[in-house]
């Protein structure tokens, strides 16, 4: 099983990447696979890659859910 993280886009880094962020943990992702990303989107990255561009509330919901698993 895969798994995809919601993560905030902080940095367009040209032509194709992005410094993405999700709690304490940032790095570039590539940008290839998605088109219209602005800083403060959320992406969905696995692998590197971000596989698409998220609805806002959706990303918060997961992450907590993602939060909530971890601590539990």
């Amino acid at each position: 099983m895969c798994l995809g993280i919601p993560m905030r886009v902080s940095k367009l880094l040209p032509p194709d990447k992005a410094l993405v962020e999700s709690g304490r943990i940032s790095m570039e992702a590539s940008l290839l696979l998605v088109d219209d990303v602005k800083v403060g989107d959320y992406v969905l990255v696995h692998a590197g890659f971000a596989l698409e561009v998220m609805d806002v509330e959706a990303a918060e919901e997961t992450l907590r859910l993602l939060n909530e698993m971890v601590s539990s």
